[in-house]
């Protein structure tokens, strides 16, 4: 699956993935690929920078999210939403239990 990657201009870390529907060199690219967002959603990401396209395959791997739940959400929804892990983070966040005086 061929997406498309849109950085939100609200919050820092925070991605939208959306299908690239294949486009041949004789069509023109009319649509907007972020008209499959509900409008709510367009609101809280805010305006979206391209940042690049990438192939998703189930052996593909991703820093910060599992590549089936990206493929899955695109699949029933038509997109993906990568907030930033908001616990790590924050440096002042308080060490788990088994982390403390290590």
């Amino acid at each position: 699956m061929l997406c498309s990657i849109y950085k939100s201009s609200k919050k820092d870390e925070m991605y939208i993935y959306i299908a690239r529907p294949e486009v041949s060199e004789n069509e023109a690219e009319a649509t907007d690929p972020l008209e499959v967002l509900p409008e709510a959603v367009r609101g809280a990401f805010g305006r979206a920078t391209f940042v690049m396209d990438l192939e998703l395959s189930e052996s593909r791997k991703l820093a910060r999210v599992n590549v089936l739940h990206v493929i899955d959400s695109i699949e029933t929804k038509g997109f993906f939403i990568q907030v930033p892990p908001e616990g790590l983070i924050n440096p002042n966040a308080a060490a788990p239990e088994g982390l403390r005086g290590a």
